[in-house]
């Protein structure tokens, strides 16, 4: 027998542990950024949620898509404008991020899934009152704040062995219209929903690192305690502070741990999950 072949074994013997402490357990994956705009790494990310799921491990991925709404964006010659790093939506814009978000990218995520052998439902957070929004504030347009997350249509789908696929746009409460999400905290939001054992976020970064600059100071573990230190300190900085903001929440409303995870890193999920070397940074 070769050394390839006794590795291979020794890496699923490590891997039933964590198979085991998991197994029926819900973990919400937040899917953006480079990890789904790459086809090595889209492929890879796509294989490890199955894989998740054919060992038993509830999983639901809330999807973003700010690259494709761009590009819809420009095809129409209109210019994509941010607030605060948010989109600023008005109504033509929350138009183009409703058919982009539920229709073609959730829609062909779930066609990849279920290409690739898994058994995935897409659904809007419009269905089944599944997210409501008020409007965040008069300068970002048509960007809501979650006021409510009723997951059932979620748990529905869990429970005849679906693979939710979630895009972030809300039913409004305030207004008869859709409001834009962002991303990481509709994934925050449903994780707490749902009791989730953990709340994954990929990014295009290794984690939180101590120098920015150099990611072998990547801090594997920080306590909520530590946060408020790490942003006065810069360590927390820039976009990455709404990311642990939408962590801190989760962690302090019942998920167990959060995890900020690099998917440029291929199989960065099973890595994570299902193995002895975690490659993140965990908010607990």
């Amino acid at each position: 027998m070769s050394d390839s072949h006794i590795g291979r074994a020794q890496v699923l013997a490590e891997a039933l542990p964590y198979i085991q402490k998991y197994n029926g357990k819900t973990v919400v994956v937040k899917y953006g950024g480079n990890a789904m705009i790459s086809e090595e790494l889209r492929q890879a990310v796509i294989s490890d949620i199955i894989l998740l799921h054919l060992v038993g491990i509830r999983v639901v991925v809330v999807h973003g898509g700010g690259p494709e709404i761009s590009t819809m964006l420009k095809k129409i010659g209109k210019e994509s404008k941010f607030v605060d790093g948010l989109r600023y939506t008005d109504q033509e814009t929350m138009e183009i991020v409703q058919q982009v978000l539920c229709g073609k990218v959730n829609k062909d995520l779930v066609a990849t899934l279920n290409r690739m052998g898994g058994r995935a439902v897409g659904l809007c957070g419009m269905d089944a009152g599944l997210f409501r929004a008020r409007k965040l504030e008069d300068k970002y347009g048509l960007v809501g704040e979650i006021t409510q997350a009723d997951p059932q249509v979620v748990v529905d789908a869990l429970e005849r062995g679906y693979i939710p696929v979630v895009s972030t746009v809300a039913q409004g409460v305030d207004d008869e219209t859709a409001y834009n999400i962002n991303a990481d905290t509709a994934a925050a939001k449903l994780a707490v929903a749902l009791q989730a054992e953990k709340l994954i976020l990929l990014t295009d970064v290794r984690g939180l690192l101590r120098d920015a600059k150099d990611e072998r100071t990547l801090l594997p573990v920080v306590e909520l305690a530590q946060v408020p230190a790490l942003v006065k300190d810069g360590v927390i900085q820039g976009g990455m502070i709404p990311k642990v903001d939408c962590c801190v929440e989760a962690v302090r409303s019942g998920v167990k741990n959060t995890i900020i995870l690099d998917g440029r890193i291929p199989h960065s999920i099973l890595i994570e999950l299902l193995s002895d070397e975690g490659i993140g940074t965990m908010l607990m």
